[in-house]
């Protein structure tokens, strides 16, 4: 606690004294934008033809340009992420998605978007060009949305997917509440094949799996406006978790007594936050003080029963754990000018942990499980981690702006349980960011930035994939990565064709966080080095000046190459899983003189290979996806939309080859063909305002 209270004052006199050295200097101020070209704005009648009902409405609409979610899984709040800003700022949340707040903000509250390159911005940490949404409330106003979905084959309907939001004002004070409920039916069925070494077919499966998650939140957000300038904002929130997995399978060996294999997994759980910032001036700059504290509790239990067709016993497994996770961070920035530019001073504190306890059971004669304590999975991990940062923008020329960020962090892992273990690193952070504007439809971004990631602190500890035969044993010396990363962005307009951007991200990375042979099995862990290259295209293609009025071509596509030395001595192998390959497009048509539109999309997206220590695969789902929908934007005031998805015939495969041993040196044991049926998706969506 001592610590903790000398490292607070030592960064409130930061904040103190770096403005005090400004005032000394008598340096001016100036506005550290006004010297940077003008920045793309649009208005209410750049959306008048799609009807928007909500802000992300209107975004999704804009040339170009697409929604990055900020990074929920960062380490405290740190320096902004993603690329949407309300009112010129960022949300003191962590468990409210962008999406959610810009859905909750009708489009008859939008003044206007506005476009511009993150390095001109006084929010430090940004990258490449930003969505800024000026909104205002002047009145009480709702919206609600219901997206019942129903696919054709194995799958439960979802009927209770929607949300419902309500802004206002009272006083000085802006209000918003919602209440979303963010639910995902998935299923999929169909026959698995398995041969042993030698090719030869061992065994035939039939297996139907279904997946249903219902997560209804509420939450809500308070602006008020104190003494003076000073002003400030509340936001909480509340979610229930239900998560449901079944799968059934008969396996028919060809030699040998076939069976039914039941395959069960369930988590209930919640998560609630509250957080909080409060800005006002103070000396030549202003003050702003964050505060923010979350808790979940997370039950998840797991199990396999076999029965065999015989009528004979049947014989199972079962895992449990139970997690408590929570999170306590203060931070406070304080800006001012100096120098010709906009400085800030920040330190933050953030406190995090995680409790778990776990067991195994094993199904006895009576239909029950024995159960045992898993004290591998059990225990608790925390961090207590600090950080000071200094950061600086100002325009070096007409059309050149210039931002630099200089951090510090100190953090303390601390591991209970078997193998428990503390732990101190100090490690610098920050970012170099250029944002250049040759002219008004025209901008380049860069940014080179040295970061830390955020370990999933459940990692520390072991854990088994009854599912898939699988475990992972628990690693106390467990490390966060840190990357070193050159992003860039260029954006064009087109004229009356549209915009286009296109976005590259090159990343070295030391310590790299995946799966690791340790002691005679594997969990997670870190590797020396991994490298990542990422380029992508965003496009929207107005097929106007054709002669198809009303008509646009959306059009997306990347390839990333992730790769690092394979700790078994194979060479470079890729990140487990990652879409290494996407190529989407989509025609949105709204019909000249009517309240309709149409559209169809088309995708195919590729998945890198998956490693563990005894086995490789390809998990994948494709080759192509088609989609269509059709829209009447005012049936008796409501927008109604049909969409059906999956049209031409994507399936879930699973290929994967299992050795008796380590890959690289074992001989195969068998290999497993998964084809199966996924079939088309139907969501019905109804949009109203009240």
């Amino acid at each position: 606690m001592a610590i903790r209270h000398l490292t607070s004052c030592a960064l409130i006199s930061l904040i103190f004294a770096a403005p005090a050295l400004a005032e000394e200097a008598g340096e001016a101020a100036p506005e550290a934008t006004e010297a940077v070209a003008s920045k793309r704005s649009y208005t209410a009648a750049d959306f008048a033809r799609f009807a928007p009902r909500s802000a992300l409405d209107m975004l999704n609409q804009i040339p170009g340009f697409s929604i990055a979610q900020a990074d929920q899984g960062s380490r405290g709040l740190g320096q902004a992420s993603g690329n949407v800003l309300v009112n010129s700022e960022r949300l003191s949340s962590k468990s409210d998605d962008i999406f959610t707040q810009l859905a909750r903000i009708p489009a008859g509250n939008v003044v206007r978007i506005d476009l511009v390159d993150a390095a001109t911005l006084k929010v430090p940490g940004l990258t490449g060009v930003v969505a800024n949404v000026i909104s205002k409330s002047d009145s009480f106003s709702g919206q609600f949305s219901w997206n019942p979905q129903v696919r054709a084959h194995y799958a439960h309907p979802s009927w209770y997917d929607g949300s419902v939001s309500v802004t206002g004002k009272l006083g000085a004070a802006e209000y918003s509440l919602s209440l979303v409920n963010d639910a995902n039916r998935g299923a999929a069925g169909g026959p698995t094949i398995i041969r042993n070494a030698a090719g030869s077919i061992t065994e035939r499966r039939e297996d139907i799996w279904t997946y249903d998650r219902d997560a209804p939140k509420l939450s809500g957000t308070l602006k008020f406006r104190g003494p003076g300038t000073s002003v400030g904002n509340i936001n909480a929130s509340y979610q229930r978790v239900w998560e449901r997995f079944d799968e059934e399978g008969l396996r028919t060996p060809t030699t040998g007594t076939p069976r039914t294999r039941l395959v069960s997994s369930r988590l209930s759980g919640w998560n609630r936050e509250f957080g909080g910032d409060f800005e006002f001036a103070l000396g030549p700059g202003r003050l702003k003080l964050i505060g923010l504290d979350r808790a979940s509790h997370e039950p998840y239990w797991q199990s396999v029963i076999s029965v065999p067709s015989t009528g004979a016993a049947a014989t199972g497994d079962r895992f449990e754990q139970i997690g408590e996770r929570a999170e306590h961070i203060a931070r406070a920035e304080y800006s001012w000018k100096m120098l010709g530019g906009s400085w800030q001073a920040a330190g933050e504190a953030a406190f995090n942990r995680l409790e778990t306890s776990a067991t195994l059971g094993t199904l006895n004669a009576a239909g029950t499980f024995d159960i045992v304590p898993f004290p591998e999975a059990g225990g608790g991990v925390k961090e207590d981690r600090y950080e000071g940062s200094l950061s600086f923008s100002r325009p070096l020329a007409k059309n050149l702006t210039l931002q630099v960020i200089g951090a510090v962090e100190r953090s303390t892992l601390a591991q209970t349980g078997p193998g428990g273990l503390v732990r101190s690193f100090v490690r610098p952070k920050g970012s170099l960011s250029l944002a250049w504007k040759p002219s008004k439809d025209f901008d380049i971004n860069i940014k080179l930035r040295r970061q830390v990631g955020q370990l999933s602190f459940y990692d520390f500890l072991a854990r088994v994939f009854l599912d898939n035969g699988n475990a992972n044993t628990g690693n106390n010396q467990l490390r966060p990565r840190q990357d070193w990363t050159f992003e860039g962005e260029i954006n064009k307009g087109l004229g009356p064709w549209g915009s286009t951007k296109l976005h590259w991200i090159f990343k070295e990375t030391q310590d790299y966080v995946t799966l690791i042979p340790i002691g005679g099995g594997e969990s997670v862990g870190n590797v020396p080095r991994a490298r990542v290259r990422f380029i992508e295209n965003v496009s929207t293609i107005n097929l106007d000046p054709l002669g198809f009025k009303g008509a646009k071509v959306n059009f997306q596509a990347f390839y990333q190459n992730a790769a690092y030395k394979d700790p078994l001595g194979s060479g470079r192998i890729p990140f487990n899983g990652y879409t290494k390959l996407g190529i989407e497009a989509n025609l949105r048509h709204d019909i000249p003189g009517s309240q309709i539109a149409w559209g169809v999309g088309i995708g195919h997206f590729e998945q890198s290979m998956s490693y563990r220590l005894t086995e490789f695969g390809h998990d994948y789902e494709g080759p192509f996806w088609g989609s269509a929908f059709i829209e009447h934007k005012d049936v008796m005031g409501l927008t109604m939309r049909l969409q059906a998805n999956n049209l031409l015939g994507a399936r879930q495969h699973w290929n994967r080859t299992v050795f008796t041993g380590p890959r690289t040196t074992a001989p195969i044991a068998f290999t497993e063909e998964r084809n199966r049926l996924i079939g088309p998706i139907f969501t019905f969506q109804v949009k109203g305002s009240f």
